[in-house]
């Protein structure tokens, strides 16, 4: 079931498409930072038992 879009059929994929994009760089961004965060807490807690 795919929506008539008629002639603007190429700009509102493309908008999909860069939304979707950009929506999963920030995913990535986030996740990446929490990983980087984790070991820094990690890290911590290492030097502070020591």
């Amino acid at each position: 079931m795919i929506p008539d879009l008629g002639k603007y059929t190429f700009e509102v994929s493309m908008s999909y498409g860069i939304g979707l994009a950009l929506l999963a760089g920030l995913v990535a961004v986030y996740v990446i930072r929490a990983r980087q965060v984790k070991k820094q807490l990690i890290a911590a807690e290492a030097r502070k038992d020591a």
